[in-house]
């Protein structure tokens, strides 16, 4: 067996069952799930339709690449969304499709962890974090250097904070803009700092942005990695890769559809990868994708129901839990009076609501852990459960 694999860290929905395990709530009260950030909004019907249009082209292998025609229609909407001239994405070298950003996330690292260096290969990604960073990090044979979000630094992870022998030993700096679970964006100014630190230390900068399109000011979407590298004169996108998917976006979890994009030159050694790595998507899959990414009227319509259901739980919240309302994502990240874990456990046992431990979701460093005596809240679910949740919560933490 991989012997990395004795050195992973349980997965949080496995803790979070663990701690769950022997409590029964209150079976009056109807069960909340807020702790998974799986979106509950409906899936759109022309999606659907174009599923189930091409049902018989399940008869054809298809191909690592993706068709030309995903591809195209993948440049063009990172095009539109992040303001990138078409003569500067080529679908034939900037753009690869993916099985969802998860996947890719992990495949990635194992492609580009270098073990013919002198030092032990580092990632660097922030803290908290979404799980799959570490445990790719852990499978590759890689150590993780974490970066602590914190209130004081606007959940922001802290690139100063970094020893220039960190940084030597970083091959990858794994970033996520809007945060998770923090919904914290990052700068343009932030994004030239972590570029010029990758050139001085030779390291790669991989941005997830699976939650770029779900923010609370139509007017003022998440700035992106690759608009990043436009505006600075990167327009060949070195050293970079971001990672996008329809989960979030068109409330197509089930479809395991995404995208990577920028340099070439590592999209081509990433597609070598994945030739053997057999992670192709179906025709039918690709045609559903091709219909999501054509269309934006549902996305708009995603972001209200969004902003409809954070308007709703923050003024019940307010004055009950510190928290700053997110510009994006679709999670609160609250501070809790009481221990996270106990919190949470507390919360399900007298309420039948179900949340996620911070602690469950970051490391102790030697800054701290960020994640104590904070919990995550996915607002997934419909507007009605989100309120009626708030609202025990609320009673719930009024009677500690």
């Amino acid at each position: 067996m991989n012997p990395h694999l004795q050195n992973l860290h349980p997965y949080p929905f496995e803790k979070l069952n663990q701690l769950k395990a022997g409590i029964k709530p209150p079976s009056s009260l109807e069960p909340i799930m807020l702790s998974v950030g799986e979106p509950k909004h409906p899936a759109p019907d022309f999606v659907k339709a174009a599923l189930c249009g091409s049902i018989d082209s399940l008869a054809q292998y298809p191909s690592t690449r993706g068709c030309i025609e995903l591809r195209e229609a993948i440049a063009q909407w990172i095009g539109q969304r992040f303001n990138i001239r078409s003569t500067a994405l080529d679908p034939e070298l900037h753009v690869l499709p993916v099985a969802g950003t998860r996947e890719a996330l992990f495949a990635f690292t194992q492609t580009v962890v270098d073990h013919s260096t002198a030092s032990k290969p580092l990632v660097v990604c922030p803290n908290p974090f979404y799980q799959i960073y570490e445990g790719a990090a852990i499978l590759a044979g890689a150590d993780t250097y974490y970066l602590n979000c914190t209130a004081e630094e606007g959940f922001i992870p802290d690139l100063d904070s970094v020893s220039v022998e960190t940084w030597k030993r970083c091959q990858l700096l794994q970033l996520c803009s809007p945060g998770n679970p923090t919904g914290a964006t990052l700068s343009l100014q932030y994004y030239k700092q972590a570029l010029e630190l990758a050139e001085q230390y030779d390291f790669i900068v991989s941005s997830d942005e699976c939650y770029s399109e779900i923010y609370l000011d139509e007017q003022q979407p998440p700035l992106g990695l690759l608009d990043a590298c436009r505006q600075l004169g990167r327009d060949n996108f070195q050293r970079c890769l971001v990672f996008h998917s329809l989960s979030k976006r068109s409330n197509l979890p089930g479809l395991r559809s995404g995208f990577v994009a920028g340099d070439p030159k590592l999209l081509k050694s990433f597609l070598n990868y994945r030739t053997y790595h057999g992670c192709a998507l179906s025709l039918p899959v690709q045609n559903a994708s091709i219909a999501a990414w054509d269309d934006e009227s549902h996305v708009i319509t995603n972001r209200q129901l969004y902003r409809e259901k954070f308007a709703a739980v923050a003024a019940i919240l307010e004055g009950t839990l510190p928290f700053s309302l997110p510009p994006a994502g679709f999670y609160l990240w609250p501070q809790t009076p009481i221990d996270d874990i106990q919190f949470t456990r507390d919360l399900y046992a007298n309420e039948n609501i179900t949340l996620l431990p911070g602690q469950f979701l970051s490391r102790e460093t030697d800054r701290g852990n960020p994640g104590r005596n904070r919990v995550r809240l996915a607002l997934v679910a419909n507007i009605d459960q989100c309120v009626e949740a708030a609202q025990r919560i609320k009673r719930f933490t009024l009677n500690l």
